[in-house]
């Protein structure tokens, strides 16, 4: 198998799964009860949590541990609003959000809240002066994802944050920074983030942990969650011990020559890039920056066939338009591509495990597809 669809999902390193196991089977004790196999699971809750917080570079107390990054996304939107309730009902963020940000901005909208989406140019693109224009009074809420997962590029996050300070707003800056940790440089603290999420599943961790990081200035913040006062009170629920230990294993062995696995993952992008645009008629559709995602189109070539004639070689990518009845995803049709070029896309995502190999196969898969099928008119 070809694995090429790490932004989709990571492989689980074996030093990470035999840490879960060792939680599971020695440590599965309540962090919440008194005796000592339950003090011994809190200990590892707030040790796991100070190693991850101090790749964060910031106070262990500020990270909260969540089932994903779609529940931090959610807390954080309806938590940022409830803080700013007296302010407005105004809502800034891209057209090019992930669904965990898009889909409670909606259900919002039908709320009361007004909701500006900011149209990224051709290339996928979003500039920090496009959020300053649609600033107003009433803004209660500015969400921009710090890396786009079809695409790749990287947004201004923290000259958003800011050029916000500096206009002193009052809107609370909330950043989806799932498909950007341990990828490109990620500070919430540093950067005036009041509101910053995270997924294990991209950094080679469990599925079904997450984090929210938590401004510290935030006080009283409302719980997404309530019941028996886990995590401060912030998130009831009894701690998932062995994920959340499954996800600091991830992040320390993520974290162990993080610049040459970077640099690797560059490497291997350009390498693909450049192998890539020697079939004809394929094209480059954004130049994202991110080192692990690159977003191509072979038009004419519906890229949900593509996806599934690679797939039964044992070639895993994704259809960056994430088709669906031919339609292509939010993300590309706001960048307005044409609509041959749109229906092509397809998204290859790298890890530090990518080979040559895996991307020679890429290449000669999508040669034969293009020599054996028909393209769309």
């Amino acid at each position: 198998m070809h694995y090429l669809d790490h932004a989709a999902t990571t492989p689980v390193p074996e030093a990470v799964a035999d840490r879960m196991v060792e939680v599971l089977t020695g440590q599965f004790g309540n962090p919440s009860a008194q005796y000592p196999m339950g003090r011994e699971a809190a200990a590892l809750v707030e040790n796991c949590r100070a190693a991850i917080a101090a790749i964060l570079r910031c106070k262990a107390n500020s990270l909260v541990f969540t089932s994903c990054g779609t529940e931090s996304n959610n807390w954080a939107i309806r938590s940022a609003l409830w803080q700013g309730r007296h302010i407005g009902k105004h809502i800034i963020t891209t057209a090019v959000e992930h669904s965990a940000v898009l889909e409670p901005l909606k259900a919002l909208s039908q709320e009361g809240y007004e909701v500006t989406y900011l149209k990224p140019d051709s290339r996928g693109n979003i500039t920090a002066q496009q959020v300053f224009d649609a600033l107003r009074e009433d803004t209660a809420l500015v969400s921009v994802m710090l890396v786009n997962n079809e695409t790749g590029c990287v947004f201004p996050v923290e000259e958003i944050a800011r050029g916000l300070r500096e206009r002193k707003s009052r809107a609370l800056l909330h950043c989806d920074a799932v498909q950007g940790f341990l990828k490109v440089p990620c500070a919430p603290a540093d950067w005036g983030v009041d509101l910053m999420s995270f997924s294990a599943h991209k950094i080679g961790g469990p599925k079904g942990i997450g984090a929210l990081y938590v401004n510290p200035a935030l006080k009283n913040l409302r719980p997404l969650l309530f019941g028996g006062g886990q995590e401060r009170g912030l998130r009831s629920g009894t701690e998932a011990t062995a994920q959340i230990a499954g996800f600091a294993r991830a992040v320390e062995l993520r974290m162990d020559h993080l610049s040459e696995k970077l640099g690797r993952t560059y490497y291997i992008k350009a390498y693909c890039r450049t192998k890539l645009l020697t079939i004809p008629g394929m094209e480059e559709v954004s130049d994202g920056t991110a080192p692990h995602i690159l977003c191509m189109s072979l038009p004419g070539y519906p890229s949900a066939n593509i996806v599934t004639d690679l797939g039964e070689q044992g070639i895993c990518i994704s259809a960056g338009s994430a088709c669906h009845k031919g339609k292509a995803s939010h993300v590309i049709t706001a960048m307005g591509l044409p609509k041959r070029t749109a229906a092509g896309v397809i998204r290859i995502s790298f890890g530090p495990e990518t080979t040559h190999e895996d991307i020679d196969a890429l290449y000669e898969a999508l040669k034969s597809h293009q020599a054996n099928r028909f393209p769309m008119l």
